[in-house]
């Protein structure tokens, strides 16, 4: 592995005629500098119009909005630069991202991150963005030989938006003569040779991540309204950003949960808001319906302890259902929606009552999914069966010997307990009553979900700090005395939780790293001059994104695990490494119509504390089949 010269020793200063041209130099007096041997070529992006949407993020109820909107609007305006900073300033220092090449920059987008990307990739390069689109809904290259259509089986809108929206920035720039990004030549020393790297909103990567980036900080503003809320109080959602930054090393990915005020539902206009809410949070992701399973269930249990009145709980109902069938349609007929469990309960729960609810869900579910034929979603019942028994089988292990899968490690509360984001909920859910019990049943299912699958904390700390905003309750903490000396309480407290809180934030600011992969990028140097086009690849899961995307080539097998049919595929060409016979892993392969397997002998040496075998290996779990321990 190389290291490229330090980012402190860096890039040279720009020169004035480089600044009178791009408005992406800073101007004189700020520190710009750079790498020795990087110099500026100012680029115009060409790329023709495309079509523009909304952006993709779940919204708080219009209730919610209105109430808080006149109060709160200035710290709104405070935490999303803010948390955008933080984010893009990890990104940067993580990655050195800014002085990656363009293959290095796609590199950087591992596993499913960069199969999402690919389809983003191939619409903002084709002729037209309608072009594209009938691309990546017809496509050949990710499970070949089959053609299949992306915006059915993945969950490709948010990645169509961002295409749209780059197409339309870069024509309108273009049409103007406005330079959209800046390029340089990378000097990466140690007898490598140089690359070009660009800046600026017109390079594809740099404004995939800026939108990311952007993003995040529409999510604190709606944190911030939402703790605003919730507590009654300015001061809640303050506590509730905090709270998110202070704890940000416990959130693993964007956390777009629909919050919607369902203690105030009835209006039509608050229906519209939450159907609008749960529909852009189920499109980006294919998981959204076991989150808003649980959402189901808890507002169920606050039914039944009689904290949600019945004309509102129907109204609900019939909002979830309605969405879940318009998402339906604009997935194409997407049948792991119906055959979910989400989609079972919102059927159930209109004719069963109590614990008999969750049979007939289940029941219902597993029905549907053999009348329909549909087993995409099968290896999640695996995943929890094996949680709790000894069952194992090739899928299953493909999660557990990852360590996001297994169950929540006790470093995790104890982080939690140091900045006191635990002991606040914990007091919280002790003293809530009324119409707030919804908001702690939903704490206690993410957090029933966190601990089972330690990846899910991405919501259950996001939760645990809109539920610290309580804190600033009259409701709840009246009792302390007049608002001056509960305001003075919460200060205290919030002067405690800073104390670690900046520990951490310090400690993620100190993270300096850089990307780099040589092996990788010879291989893919290699496939782009030794193959033809068409050539069939075939590989670890990862590794086939990166082919994809970065060298266009057919694959047969990918990341996204949520088809039934592909992880058959990635079972066979996982044969490679089972002891299996030559001949066997052969006819596996030419079944797919694979031409060349990327072999990583990492696969077959690497040990992790999660498993004890190189990798979970096809054919079920015989003695013929199975890998041989570490060291043997």
């Amino acid at each position: 592995m190389v290291a490229k010269t330090k980012k402190q020793t860096g890039k040279s200063p720009a020169t004035q005629t480089d600044r009178d041209r791009s408005p992406l130099v800073s101007p004189p007096g700020k520190s710009n500098v750079r790498r020795p041997g990087r110099e500026g070529k100012v680029f115009n992006s060409t790329h023709s119009n495309g079509l523009s949407a909304a952006l993709l993020s779940a919204l708080p109820s219009y209730r919610s909005l209105t109430t808080v909107a006149f109060t709160c609007s200035y710290f709104t305006h405070i935490s999303p630069p803010a948390i955008r900073y933080h984010l893009t300033q990890l990104f940067e220092n993580d990655r050195h991202f800014s002085h990656l090449s363009n293959l290095e920059k796609e590199m950087a987008f591992r596993t499913e991150m960069g199969l999402y990307y690919s389809y983003y990739k191939t619409i903002i390069e084709a002729p037209s963005f309608l072009d594209g689109l009938h691309m990546v809904m017809n496509d050949r290259l990710t499970e070949h030989p089959l053609v299949i259509n992306t915006l059915k089986r993945f969950n490709l809108y948010p990645e169509v938006v961002l295409a749209s929206w780059y197409r339309m920035y870069t024509g309108v720039m273009g049409y103007f003569g406005i330079p959209t990004k800046m390029c340089w030549s990378i000097n990466r020393g140690e007898g490598l040779t140089p690359v070009d790297s660009c800046e600026g909103m017109g390079d594809p990567a740099y404004f995939y991540v800026a939108c990311v980036f952007l993003l995040n900080g529409m999510m604190m503003s709606i944190f911030f309204m939402y703790g605003s809320y919730l507590s009654g109080s300015r001061l809640g959602g303050v506590i509730t950003t905090l709270c998110f930054f202070f704890n940000h090393g416990e959130v693993s990915a964007v956390p777009l949960i629909s919050l919607s005020g369902y203690s105030n539902v009835g209006a039509l206009g608050t229906m519209v808001a939450l159907g609008i809410s749960n529909l852009c949070f189920m499109l980006p992701w294919q998981f959204a319906q076991f989150v808003l399973l649980t959402q189901v269930a808890s507002l169920f249990a606050s039914y039944i302890l009689g904290y949600l009145a019945a004309a509102k709980m129907q109204s609900i109902l019939v909002t979830h259902m309605i969405t879940l069938g318009v998402c339906f349609v604009l997935m194409f007929g997407n049948s792991m929606l119906l055959t979910s469990f989400y989609a079972s309960s919102l059927v159930s729960i209109w004719v069963m009552q109590g614990l008999a609810w969750v049979g007939s869900t289940v029941l219902l579910k597993f029905l549907l999914s053999t009348v329909l034929g549909a087993s995409d979603d099968a290896h999640i019942s695996g995943l929890i069966k094996s949680k709790f028994t000894s069952y194992k089988d090739f899928h299953t292990l493909m999660y557990t010997c990852a360590a996001e899968f297994d169950f929540m490690e006790l470093e995790t509360p104890v982080r939690y307990l140091k900045t006191l984001l635990l002991p606040i909920n914990v007091l919280v859910v002790a003293l809530i009553a009324g119409r707030m019990v919804y908001h702690s049943l939903q704490l206690v299912a993410f957090a029933v979900l966190a601990i089972l699958i330690m990846r899910l904390k991405l919501f259950l700390t996001p939760h645990m700090c809109i539920m610290a905003s309580l804190i600033c309750s009259r409701q709840l903490f009246g009792w302390i005395g007049e608002k001056f000396k509960q305001h003075t309480v919460v200060f205290a407290v919030l002067a405690i939780m800073a104390i670690q809180g900046m520990t951490n934030l310090q400690a993620q600011w100190a993270i300096i790293g850089e990307f780099s992969n040589l092996p990788q990028e010879e291989l893919l140097d290699w496939i782009q001059e030794n193959t033809r086009p068409n050539a069939v690849f075939a590989g670890a899961m990862p590794t086939m994104a990166s082919v994809k995307l970065s060298t266009g080539r057919p694959i047969v097998n990918h990341p996204h695990y949520e088809d039934a049919g592909l992880r058959e595929r990635t079972k066979l060409v996982y044969s490679m490494y089972s002891r299996m016979s030559g001949e066997t892993v052969k006819r596996n392969l030419m079944k797919l119509g694979v031409e060349f397997f990327i072999l990583e002998d990492s696969w077959c040496t690497r040990r992790t504390r999660y498993c004890n075998k190189a990798v979970p290996v096809p054919g079920g779990l015989s003695p013929e089949a199975v890998a041989p321990p570490r060291g043997q």
